[in-house]
Formats: C-alpha cells, structure tokens, sequence
C-alpha cells in the first residue's frame, strides 16, 4: 500500500468515526441525495443542503494525512441569485449536458502536526452548512423548488 491509499484510509476513518458520528448526534441525519460525481453518501439537517466528505483532494498535499475536502450540495437545476454565486457562496457542477448543481467546497485541516483539531473542524463544518443554508432560506431560491 502507498503513502496515497494509506491517507485515503485515514482519513475515510477519520470521517467515519468521529465527522459523522458528531455530526448526527447535531441533528444531521443520512441524505438521500447521491453526489453526481462520486459515489460516497451524504448528510443533511433539512433536506435542502447535502454535505460530502472528499477523501481524494487531500492527495493533493504533502501532508495529506491532516487534510480532507468536504462539498456542501445544492443540488437543484434551477438559477440562483448573483449574490449567492461565486467563491464565498455556491459555484456550478455540472451532473448532465443541459443540467447542474451548486456547491460550495471547502478544505478542512483537522490535523496539525501531532496536534488534533477535531472539534474546532467539527465545529467549522456546521457553521459553514448553516450559513450557507441561511443564505440560501433568506433568497428567493426556496420559492423556486416548492412550487
């Protein structure tokens, strides 16, 4: 096994064991939403915004092992307002030839050296997922995938 396959598997535990764990006992519960581009499973809080964990983006790092990408997904087919468009809100991924969704991508350190930053990760990825859903209850999207 390399050092690549060896910190996907860390990491994925990581994940497992505490990420998600923590996570549902916040309300979380399983999406289900299943990502366009991976095969991996989701949580929500409501429903609107999917969350799922990257294993592979920290490949990208010499310090691999202390990294992992997490996508938050909107995952409606429909326009959202400029202001929720760009890096700090939702960008596009697209699922088919004339169909996309929005994500917002973040990476997430939780490792530091020896030092664990578990909590302080945990607690990022909830208040990103709330701001992000509050933004999107607080624009006219929510309108648009009721009706």
């Amino acid at each position: 096994m390399n050092l690549k396959e060896s910190n996907e598997i860390f990491r994925r535990a990581i994940i497992k064991t505490y990420f998600e764990v923590e996570l549902m006992n916040m309300d979380y519960h399983k999406s289900f939403v299943k990502h366009p581009l991976s095969n991996t499973d989701g949580l929500t809080v409501e429903d609107v915004l999917h969350l799922f964990f990257d294993v592979i983006t920290g490949n990208d790092y010499p310090d691999g092992d202390e990294w992992f990408g997490i996508e938050y997904l909107f995952p409606h087919n429909i326009k959202l307002p400029d202001n929720l468009v760009g890096a700090e809100y939702f960008t596009t991924i697209y699922v088919a030839e004339t169909k996309h969704y929005w994500r917002h991508r973040e990476l997430i350190r939780f490792k530091y050296g020896k030092s664990k930053k578990l909590s302080e990760s945990l607690e990022f990825i909830n208040r990103k997922y709330r701001e992000l859903s509050k933004a999107l209850y607080d624009s006219s999207v929510m309108d648009q995938i009721t009706k």
